[in-house]
């Protein structure tokens, strides 16, 4: 009984009712808005169930603290920039034309998340859990690209030499780091598609893609 009585701060589950799944949402929008404006370390609670418009204490009943909220903050985060929705009219059987739909939809996404990607690793280098975080959150990059490096050697499009996986941690570290370059740190002024079509053709050369779609960069494995 006491565990079905439990707090969702005390279970991590999600809630369950419709109107704890509002309040909990209405809670990350509102964490998310004081984190940005007003940085980790400065933000508090109170700032926090203000924006959301809930009392004090309902910031509980979600959350067991400052760090938990901003977990969920970067948890949906995390999965806009893991999952990107692609266009329809992706071409899937051009490999380079999904690298470049990937790098366009994750360099957009990066943008619109500088703020919190900065401090991200800004609390990174103080809190060993969101140290964790982080690691976790860049090995799940690394292991969806792997996946389609494997793929790619398997259909005979990729040099079948490569190690999937460093090679994955190689091109990730590339695009996120640059990202992090431009949208946090203000480097270059170049436009995001001609970033995205610098990316891409560095992935694509990396790799040793040829592209069966014209406009495309194309490379040859000796």
């Amino acid at each position: 009984m006491a565990q079905r009585n439990a707090l969702p701060s005390q279970t991590g589950r999600a809630p369950v009712s419709a109107r704890g799944t509002r309040t909990r949402e209405t809670l990350v929008t509102a964490a998310r808005a004081v984190f940005e404006r007003d940085g980790f370390l400065e933000a508090r609670i109170t700032d926090i169930t203000a924006e959301a418009g809930v009392a004090a204490g309902s910031f509980y009943t979600y959350f067991t603290s400052k760090e938990d909220a901003f977990a969920a903050v970067m948890d949906d985060v995390n999965e806009e920039m893991l999952h990107p929705r692609l266009a329809a009219s992706t071409d899937r059987d051009d490999p380079v034309g999904v690298i470049e739909a990937a790098n366009r939809a994750y360099l957009a996404s990066y943008r619109r998340n500088a703020k919190l990607m900065a401090l991200m690793d800004q609390v990174a280098q103080i809190d060993e859990e969101f140290r964790e975080l982080r690691l976790r959150r860049a090995n799940a990059f690394v292991e969806r690209n792997a996946r389609a490096i494997s793929r790619l050697q398997a259909r005979g499009l990729a040099d079948p030499e490569l190690d999937p996986k460093l090679a994955a941690h190689a091109m990730s570290l590339m695009v996120s780091r640059m990202a992090y370059a431009r949208y946090v740190q203000g480097l270059g002024t170049g436009s995001a598609e001609r970033l995205t079509k610098t990316l891409t053709r560095l992935w694509a050369n990396a790799l040793g893609i040829t592209s069966r779609t014209a406009g495309h960069p194309t490379t040859t494995r000796s």
